[in-house]
């Protein structure tokens, strides 16, 4: 098992547990005891987890929605497979804004090599589209926001932000929303979120909704917009075929990945 794979069993484990000790993630893992209590310093420096005498403590589950660490251990897979499903349906040479989330990390990893403009909503994407090491070739144009930078999240908000999006057009608007569901649409955790989010959609002739399968149904409490202002959602989730004509009620295209 690689350090990938160790780090994201540990996250799934504290996912469902409050406390687990070295000697359970040894056995778990396969791994030796110096192996694991290096995973668990650098999973707590990422606010994955809390580091206790002999093991690690669960930051979620007291209810409280996980920090950018956790939640990138998280279906990553499936965020991989969804940011090539969302980069195959942008055109190259368009205007794009690129929401922020660890779905959106991975968007921007697939764009790197674009030759078109975006507007990314995080540092971790600009990181990515703007390395310091890139070499000679295409590459995308990065327009910067401006505004607040939420610590951990290192995403963009406020006034400034929303007045910056909305100023512009984009040809498409990519939205990784916090939740996801058929009777109220695209949901945020927090209404600066949500405020973003919805500059975003506006201005933008296409919304692509990237959204994976744990995000559908799930609790988050500021509406961003309704079904009815989206034009295609790529997902991982296996829809119902009543799932599938509701969305087309909406006259949404649904990319499963």
């Amino acid at each position: 098992m690689n350090t990938d794979e160790r780090h994201r069993l540990i996250g799934a484990l504290l996912r469902r547990r409050e406390h687990v000790t070295v000697d359970e993630l040894m056995t778990a893992c396969g791994a030796s005891g110096a192996t694991i209590r290096r995973d668990l310093d650098v999973l707590a420096l990422h606010g994955v987890l809390r580091r206790v005498h002999g093991g690690a403590m669960s930051l979620v589950m007291g209810g409280e929605n996980p920090e950018y660490g956790q939640r990138e251990l998280e279906d990553h897979a499936a965020k991989v497979r969804i940011a090539a499903g969302v980069a195959a349906m942008l055109q190259d040479r368009g205007h794009v804004w690129l929401d922020s989330g660890t779905t959106a990390t991975e968007i921007a990893r697939q764009l790197s090599k674009r030759e078109m403009t975006i507007m990314p909503m995080s540092l971790r994407a600009v990181s990515l589209l703007c390395p310091d090491d890139a070499p000679a070739g295409r590459r995308p144009d990065v327009l910067m926001p401006g505004g607040s930078l939420v610590p951990g999240e290192l995403s963009f908000r406020g006034p400034m932000t929303e007045s910056n999006i909305r100023s512009l057009r984009f040809d498409a608007a990519v939205l990784t929303p916090c939740a996801l569901n058929l009777k109220d649409g695209l949901l945020a955790h927090d209404l600066d979120d949500a405020a973003v989010k919805r500059a975003g959609l506006e201005s933008a002739a296409r919304v692509i909704v990237a959204c994976a399968g744990s995000k559908w149904d799930a609790s988050a409490v500021a509406l961003v917009a309704s079904l009815d202002a989206v034009d295609a959602v790529v997902t991982d989730r296996q829809l119902s075929p009543e799932e599938h004509a509701q969305l087309a009620q909406h006259s949404v295209e649904a990319v499963i990945v």
